[in-house]
Formats: structure tokens, sequence, C-alpha cells
């Protein structure tokens, strides 16, 4: 099967509709699949629901297909940063599905395992738990989640090999390997590709299972928020 794919338009030929639902790596503006949601954009695939650690920025991430008015639903942790994701949301164009972090990460995993749902003590007694089953195990209740089970995963890594075994940099692992694990069809955009049996088995935090198609590209490193001390 063919993983390596010239662009990013070109890994998504084919791929893309309407009212598509995505998982999206990413944590804050690490580990973002910037080239990717690009596409998407320029694609103008409409009607979108996201499964997003959080949307970006206004101008970069998941937040420029919000400017363009792609996106439908945010399945998402954390929506700080980004004014028109507010301004979205708080005008009712905009559904949004709070997720504690653990637990967004956990059903992006658990659909890439083949689980329909697990109970979590997260979220009990609070909003989070509106409408969802409850359970007792051991005198304590939990609340039932469901497994995310994506059309398309969109992730960043930092290598790659041609079989689609990925290695992830640092912090920018983050959410990428649980959005890759739960999408139909996985497509990543990597820093290097690299010779098939070059990466150290140990080393690999992905396996090319998961891995339908790879693109290479330049990307923006961005700091998210930047401190410093006076001269």
């Amino acid at each position: 099967m063919k993983k390596l794919y010239g662009s990013a338009a070109e890994a998504l030929d084919g791929v893309l509709f309407d009212g598509m639902f995505i998982a999206s790596g990413g944590f804050g503006l690490c580990g973002i699949p910037e080239l990717l949601l690009d596409a998407i954009k320029d694609a103008g695939t409409k009607d979108l629901t996201f499964a997003s650690n959080n949307a970006g920025v206004d101008d970069f991430g998941i937040g420029i297909l919000l400017q363009s008015k792609q996106v439908k639903k945010m399945i998402s942790s954390y929506v700080g940063e980004n004014a028109e994701f507010m301004r979205q949301y708080l005008s009712g164009e905009l559904e949004l599905e709070f997720n504690p972090q653990g637990t967004l990460a956990e059903r992006m995993r658990a659909g890439g395992c083949g689980i329909p749902g697990f109970y979590t003590k997260t979220g009990v007694g609070t909003v989070i738990a509106e409408g969802k089953e409850h359970k007792d195990f051991k005198s304590e209740t939990y609340i039932m989640e469901e497994g995310i089970f994506a059309d398309l995963a969109i992730v960043k890594a930092w290598k790659a090999d041609a079989t689609g075994n990925l290695v992830f940099r640092k912090t920018a692992r983050n959410f990428n390997p649980p959005a890759a694990m739960c999408g139909k069809l996985c497509v990543v955009e990597v820093e290097e590709i690299v010779e098939t049996g070059s990466l150290d088995p140990d080393s690999i935090h992905l396996p090319g299972i998961y891995v339908h198609r790879i693109i290479q590209g330049d990307h923006e490193k961005r700091i998210e928020q930047r401190t410093v001390r006076e001269a």
C-alpha cells in the first residue's frame, strides 16, 4: 500500500466530505497538523466536527477553520486563547462538547482499540455527567463515556518511515498518538521521512498499522506564550 504522498492536498484527495468527523492531534500550539488543516481550509469542506484538545488560536491550527466558518462542532477540553471560538460559541453559531483532557484522550484511545465505552469517575456530579449513564462500582459512582470513532485522523509527528512507523518529539507527542488511533483513515505530516528499518523499534511511539498516508513538509514552530525578564 502506498503511504507516501507529495502534499497535504494530495494526501486528502478523495477523503474529505461535508459533515465529516475529524480527530486532530496537538496541544496548545504544539504538535499541530498545520499543513493538513491548511489543506482542509483550501478544500472548503464544511459542517465539520472536530475532536481536539483545543482549537489553536485565531490564525493558527483549527482556528483558521473557525474563521472560514467550516466547523460546526468542537469536542474539546480547553477553549481559551481563541477569540473567534468564544464569539461563535456565545452567539450560538458553534456547538461545543466539553471533555476533561484525560477523558478525551481515553475516548480517542478506546476508539482506536475498538472499545465502544468505558466508565470513569471524572466528571461525576458536574455538567459533564448530565445525560450519561451512571453506575456504581464498590460504592463509588462512575459515568459512561463513549469511545471516539472518527472518519479521519490528522496528526503531526517528528519522523516516519515509509511504512508509517512514527516518532514524536518531546511534548509534541501529546494528543497525537490517541488521535491517530481513532480515525478510520489516518493522515500524518512529519518533519522527516527516514529509511525503513532505520528507526529503533524500541523508540517507535506509534506503529505504522495505524497510519495510512504520510506527507513531509516545513513547519512553523510557534511559541504560545513568551515571557522574558528585563535585561
